[in-house]
């Protein structure tokens, strides 16, 4: 399989979680999927820092939902780490949105986990639906101005 790249740039979203003990697995770290959920935190932080919180965009009739996602795995997080997420915004078109996402322990600084997730702009309906002007607008502003590894 080729190898993707995934860059980070600013501007990012910086949040913080904690980790629970059931978000480890029977070898005591933290399950890969778990991650995604982590993924998820970083992008919501990301939107309300635009001042586009994700659940305005629900009301007015839009869901981003999943449509891939890629993790690169580097080094394990265990129960009660405290882990620092970075999230931008890589590429928007009216249709879609890709946010580039890294994960590291806060005691150290170590890479635990990068990647990315696509979203598709939905409607209720389930059609492809274009964002409206005014988010994308708002959007353009925050994308990635270069690029950081």
């Amino acid at each position: 399989m080729k190898k993707l790249r995934m860059t980070m740039a600013e501007p990012m979203a910086s949040s913080q979680v904690r980790v629970l003990y059931g978000d480890t697995d029977a070898g005591g770290v933290v399950y890969n999927a778990t991650y995604l959920r982590y993924f998820e935190q970083g992008r919501g932080e990301f939107m309300r820092d635009c001042g586009l919180p994700y659940k305005d965009l629900e009301t007015r009739g839009y869901i981003l939902p999943l449509v891939e996602s890629y993790l690169r795995y580097k080094a394990p997080a265990r129960y009660d780490d405290l882990l620092d997420i970075e999230t931008c915004l890589a590429e928007l078109t009216p249709f879609s949105c890709r946010f580039h996402c890294r994960v590291s322990n806060s005691a150290d600084g170590r890479l635990l986990v990068k990647g990315f997730t696509h979203h598709a702009s939905i409607n209720w309906q389930g059609k492809l639906t274009a964002l409206p002007e005014d988010v994308i607008t708002v959007l353009q502003g925050y994308l990635c101005k270069g690029h950081l590894k």
